[in-house]
């Protein structure tokens, strides 16, 4: 059952968290936190989501606010860095926030930049991890199949771990995946599966050789569990660009899944100039278990009343939409 929307008020916070680097069009991040029997959550949709798509969220929070979750299978959780669409020169920069980690995701296809950008890009992060590093690419569906198969295989040279959304929809993943199946570089499915009303369809149509799962976007741990499990796929567990405290559910996601092969995306704390709790990454991994945010940090990094008073109005219709479901 939905917690009554006095309950969930009372305890509300809304912060606004600078960003070290521009991510995602973001430079601050905004979300509301909230605390529950079980302890604090996270509700953060982006803020052009729409309320229907943003209440999801909101379930998710509530789960992990209101309930146990699954038992963990293990204590820490492997992480890549995160690397946005920075030029090739700040990239030492961007991974030396990223202790100890082997893994890196690599933001390509931004608006205004060329694929010249890229391919500089990963350069620069495969001459920074060496041989051994993994690299992963994230397109999040800006390109069309004939730019994805163009763009993989200009940057196949640095031994791709996988390519991540490199199209917008199931098909074109689909037919993405079978010319560069000789390649032998995995297509990864992320808004495929978090923004569709049929998550499943990924894995049905063989448009992708792996998931990429969010705990907020999917409607919480459980809900998540049981589209792995029916999917059938790998998976990885990201973020949504959370505060310590999603990123704490995020890593209970990704602690009870039976099986976890690659590093995580967990690690996008190492992007903020300050959070809410500290959940960076050390010697290439984070914690399993429960956040409690700094009563302090809450007060210094505290958004607005305006923005505040939004976060407060969009919860509130969110609420009335769970609640009438």
């Amino acid at each position: 059952m939905t917690p009554p929307l006095a309950d969930i008020l009372a305890t509300a916070r809304v912060v606004a968290l600078p960003m070290t680097t521009r991510f995602r069009g973001v430079d601050v991040r905004e979300a509301l936190l909230l605390e529950g029997p079980a302890g604090w959550a996270e509700f953060s949709p982006f803020v052009e989501y729409s309320d229907a798509e943003a209440s999801t969220w909101l379930a998710a929070a509530l789960d992990f606010a209101w309930n146990e979750q699954p038992a963990p299978r293990r204590t820490t959780i492997g992480v890549n860095a995160t690397v946005p669409a920075v030029p090739a020169a700040d990239v030492a920069a961007i991974l030396a926030r990223f202790p100890g980690c082997r893994t890196a995701k690599v933001k390509v296809a931004d608006p205004g930049q060329v694929l010249a950008d890229d391919v500089a890009r990963v350069r620069a992060v495969r001459e920074a991890l060496g041989p051994e590093g993994r690299i992963r690419i994230d397109a999040n569906g800006a390109w069309n199949v004939d730019e994805a198969e163009h763009a993989i295989h200009a940057l196949a040279a640095f031994d791709l771990e996988y390519a991540e959304q490199p199209c917008a929809n199931v098909d074109e993943l689909a037919e993405l995946r079978a010319r560069v199946k000789y390649m032998g570089i995995p297509i990864a499915a992320d808004e495929s599966v978090r923004k569709a009303s049929d998550p499943i369809a990924v894995a049905r149509a063989g448009a992708a050789d792996l998931l990429v799962i969010k705990a907020q976007p999917l409607g919480g741990v459980r809900r998540a569990l049981a589209i792995v499990a029916e999917a059938g796929l790998p998976a990885v567990v990201s973020s949504a660009l959370d505060t310590a405290v999603g990123l704490s559910q995020g890593a209970m996601l990704a602690a009870s899944l039976p099986e976890l092969e690659y590093d995580c995306g967990l690690g996008t704390g190492a992007l903020f100039v300050e959070d809410v709790a500290d959940l960076r990454p050390r010697d290439g991994a984070i914690p399993v278990g429960r956040v409690v945010p700094d009563p302090a940090r809450l007060d210094r990094l505290a958004a607005s009343d305006e923005r505040r008073d939004w976060w407060l109005a969009r919860l509130t219709r969110c609420h009335a939409l769970l609640a009438s479901a």
